[in-house]
């Protein structure tokens, strides 16, 4: 047995034994690719063991990651801080080997996978963020940024409408350092592929415009799988795909070529007879010495490729200083003091002005400050106005440029933009209708388990978008991200506040925000009459108030705030006293100490009222067993918006209405 055949092994067998001791997990395919990852971190792969995070390694990818053995334990070989009891305690509580790859858990993961395409996709974000940032920085003799990205995928990838998205985009885009390889085993869950899935591939990504191979039915031929990623990485101007046909569970007698491998252990029988194909000792988690010996080489190789990076740095910077300096900010993406000040302020004379519209005049004033923001929308940027005019558009040849043509791609939209943001060096921000948050919440969810700091700017926030009807009209997608953990949703009243959303976010480092904002225009509130704007950034402040004790709190977010706002006015003439509460943020409220909660909702008064266009559910929490809420328990209807607020009981009278009614005093 070569040494190179008691690599493969072991890692095959790694697998096995972490899938058998936690009696749950996925062996087919780390038993199939074993190989293939092999040559790869072997060959190919850069990357510094003792330094997962150095800038210029390359990324890798597990997509299908319910393979994750085959991730941890080539981890664990090559010298990352994962260890051998690490491995044993696979898929169990505070381990660091979840059942999936998780970013920020493993040192060496790139990305959170788990769900199918969701790898594939933030591979483009990576790669977009790669040829960016060379684009700026790189110099004859000075390629500083000059990574690739690898990605191992399946047949559920690519059934994925997202691998679709996905490779469209990047085929257009032309992103030569992105690598595939297709885990071609023919096995899905119920069956063979064939069941469902008779796509020829190779001639679908020849038709994105990628360059691929198709290797055949040589999963262990470790010379041609070798070559294959040569050849990719040859090949300037397309993203490749290498098709691998392989068989799942190779080595198991009776499993092998079968789904009973896919998302089963093998049973002690199995891994008997499997170890013996082998030619393997029996004994669970063994590692030869001469394995842990070669393998282990990989630390020392990848500290000479750091440190052949940091002396290019070093001579870049005496080359190149003011681009030195500028690539350091990039990377650290630190704001100049007072950035704050040079964003927009609204006066009521300058007329009502919907909330989108503040994120254009936001957006072109900050990105002189922060020229590693990059970002765009699902075809709509005129609509959702989200484009940076001091630049073209992102596009084959014109990497620098930083406005991102997505097209009608929510789902690879958002994915990419976390893979930007994985990356490095580049702040993403994201933008459709609110309502299309439903063709990306899986992409959203992932990067809120990662806490990645990407701005997803969703604009015609609710039935006041009109005669779009019930299809474009969101009523339960503010309760379904305020149910997300770590995402916090920013819905503002007004201009003003719209500007302290864009500061909450750009401040924020740790997970996403989400900017919800009107189609509608809103009127600016007189802030020399009312409380000023900047009691957004705790989340809920009060914006008019007659007496510190009140005989009912109207709470609203958004364009109904408006709304509540007239009929505290009307109140007072009939003697009743409401204290008015812009909530644009149930999180960032949360997050304020006790003592402020009690400030702007005092317990004792208990007569509370919410108003939002949206569904009702979850504002009990702050209006309380006596509280009333003023929502939509429908979808909506196509109509004026005007109309649509007046028939679902967004108005003046019917806030007053109720009130009185709450107050027996109709």
């Amino acid at each position: 047995m070569t040494i190179e055949e008691k690599c493969i092994n072991t890692i095959r067998c790694l697998s096995i034994d972490a899938i058998e001791k936690a009696n749950s997990g996925h062996p087919g395919a780390p038993m199939a690719l074993a190989s293939a990852a092999y040559v790869l971190w072997q060959e190919h792969l850069r990357f510094n063991p003792h330094n997962p995070l150095w800038f210029d390694r390359d990324r890798f990818i597990l997509s299908n990651g319910h393979a994750s053995m085959l991730q941890y334990a080539i981890l664990h070989l090559v010298g990352y801080a994962i260890s051998i009891d690490d491995i044993k305690s696979f898929r169990q509580l505070d381990s660091i080997t979840a059942g999936h790859p998780e970013h920020g858990l493993t040192p060496g993961v790139e990305t959170t996978t788990g769900p199918l395409g969701q790898g594939f996709m933030t591979a483009v974000g990576m790669a977009i963020a790669e040829a960016h940032l060379a684009s700026i920085f790189n110099k004859d003799g000075f390629n500083i940024v000059d990574h690739y990205t690898y990605v191992f995928c399946s047949d559920g990838d690519l059934m994925e409408g997202a691998s679709h998205e996905a490779a469209s985009m990047a085929g257009n885009l032309r992103l030569g350092k992105l690598i595939y390889l297709y885990d071609n085993n023919h096995i899905t869950i119920e069956g063979d592929t064939s069941l469902t899935y008779a796509d020829d591939v190779a001639k679908r990504f020849e038709a994105y415009n990628f360059h691929v191979q198709d290797l055949g039915d040589h999963g262990n031929d470790l010379k041609i799988i070798s070559d294959a990623f040569q050849k990719a990485k040859e090949v300037k101007d397309k993203p490749s795909m290498i098709i691998l046909r392989t068989h799942i569970g190779y080595g198991s007698p009776n499993k092998h070529d079968t789904s009973g491998v896919h998302g089963s252990p093998l049973g002690e029988k199995e891994v008997k007879l499997t170890k013996e194909f082998y030619d393997w000792p029996l004994e669970p988690f063994y590692v030869p010495e001469d394995v842990a010996a070669f393998m282990g080489k990989n630390i020392t190789r990848g500290k000479e490729q750091e440190n052949e990076w940091n002396e290019k740095i070093k001579t870049y910077k005496s080359e190149y200083p003011e681009l030195a300096a500028q690539f350091d900010q990039y990377l650290k993406q630190d704001l100049p003091e007072g950035w704050e000040k040079e964003l927009p302020v609204y006066k009521p004379v300058d007329g009502d002005v919907a909330t989108r519209t503040v994120t254009s005049d936001v957006i072109n004033k900050l990105s002189a400050k922060m020229p590693w923001m990059v970002g765009g929308s699902a075809d709509l940027g005129e609509s959702t106005q989200t484009i940076i005019k001091s630049s073209d558009y992102y596009a084959k040849g014109k990497y620098g440029n930083r406005n991102m043509a997505w097209g009608v791609r929510e789902h690879n939209m958002c994915a990419a933009s976390s893979g930007m943001m994985l990356h490095g060096g580049v702040r993403p921000f994201a933008s459709t209708y609110f309502i299309f948050t439903d063709y990306a919440k899986p992409a959203i969810r992932l990067a809120c388990i990662m806490k990645l700091p990407v701005i997803y700017v969703m604009t015609h926030d609710s039935i006041g978008l009109g005669e779009d009807g019930k299809t474009h009209q969101p009523v339960e997608q503010l309760i379904t991200f305020r149910a997300t953990p770590n995402m916090v949703i920013i819905r503002p009243a007004d201009a003003n506040e719209a500007v302290y959303a864009w500061q909450a976010a750009i401040k924020r480092k740790d997970g996403p925000t989400m900017l919800v904002l009107s189609r509608q225009k809103l009127p600016v509130f007189d802030r020399d009459v009312v409380a000023t704007a900047d009691g957004l950034l705790k989340g809920a402040y009060i914006l008019s108030r007659e007496q510190k004790t009140a005989d009912i709190i109207l709470i609203a977010t958004g364009s109904e705030v408006q709304l509540i706002l007239e009929s505290q006015k009307k109140l007072l003439k009939d003697g009743i006293d409401a204290r008015v509460v812009s909530m644009p943020c149930w999180e960032l409220f949360r997050e304020q100490p006790e003592g402020y909660r009690n400030e702007i909702l005092p317990p004792e008064i208990v007569n509370r009222m919410a108003v939002e266009a949206a569904a009702p559910y979850g504002w009990d929490e702050w209006v309380g067993d006596k509280g009333v809420v003023i929502g939509m328990t429908d979808f909506g209807a196509s109509a004026p918006y005007k109309d649509l607020f007046k028939h679902y009981g967004f108005t003046v009278e019917n806030i007053i209405a109720t009130t009185k009614k709450m107050l027996n005093r109709s």
